[in-house]
């Protein structure tokens, strides 16, 4: 199936299409560094609230020489508390419907990852950088702080410490030091990235539904629970997962020898 585009009203800044099961959105400001203002922010809730069936997984990049610079800080006017809390809110929800919506996200990054970027990279469920990528939490020297569900997502890659030395010191990690910290879970080379990031999202596409909800869903939840409620959700969600038809189907084919097996690659 060739490249269609998914008719969801977006804001110039953003452009989606689809590929057979996989839908792509790019953030499309690139005179910008892809820098996030509201209107994106409110199109990117849009999209992802507003995924049709069919489509298995999303594929999120970023057009030009960078994946996303963060906050548009044009944008970034005299707030008081109140009005604060609404905009950061308002990212909050964004986010929320990346990690917890309908289907997986693969993120392909490249150039800068800064900031905001870097807090939506971290919603998405798998990370391909190419070796252009460069992350930073420059907020500290700017006098703000993260405020797009940094301060919960980004600790869980990096660790507390590695994220206090980023935002403190503006310090700077390559794509080599992001792939061995965790932020990254692929690390290939420049240019290479969108077809990883494709190959990797038509296989999560292919999945069983309801496996992938549960890996979305259920996972990181458990992951939060004290070990004897973690065990109890995971034997529900197993429960649940192996009845479904689809399951039943799958490994049937395997047992007749049918179905794909795990190999080395």
């Amino acid at each position: 199936m060739a490249d269609a585009r998914l008719l969801i009203d977006l804001p110039a800044s953003l452009r989606a299409e689809q590929r057979d099961k996989v839908a792509i959105l790019w953030i499309a400001r690139p005179q910008k560094r892809n820098a996030l203002d509201d209107e994106s922010v409110i199109g990117i809730e849009k999209f992802f609230t507003s995924i049709p069936d069919g489509i298995g997984a999303v594929l999120l990049a970023g057009e030009g020489d960078h994946f996303s610079a963060g906050l548009d800080l044009n944008e970034l006017e005299e707030r008081n508390i109140q009005e604060g809390i609404a905009h950061s809110e308002l990212w909050h929800r964004a986010f929320h419907q990346i990690q917890f919506g309908k289907v997986p996200v693969v993120a392909v990054l490249h150039g800068a990852v800064v900031g905001g970027g870097l807090e939506i990279a971290a919603a998405a469920h798998v990370r391909v950088a190419e070796r252009s990528t460069y992350y930073a939490l420059p907020e500290g020297s700017r006098g703000i702080y993260v405020g797009g569900g940094g301060s919960v997502r980004i600790p869980r890659l990096i660790g507390v410490a590695r994220m206090m030395d980023m935002m403190l010191t503006g310090r700077t990690y390559s794509a080599e030091e992001g792939q061995a910290m965790g932020i990254s879970t692929y690390l290939v080379d420049n240019g290479k990235g969108f077809a990883k990031g494709m190959e990797l999202a038509a296989q999560i596409a292919d999945n069983a539904p309801l496996t992938n909800f549960a890996v979305m869903h259920a996972l990181p939840r458990i992951a939060e629970m004290d070990p004897q409620a973690g065990h109890t959700v995971e034997a529900l969600m197993c429960s649940i997962a192996q009845a479904d038809g689809e399951a039943k189907a799958r490994l049937k084919a395997f047992l007749e020898k049918r179905g794909p097996k795990v190999t080395r690659t």
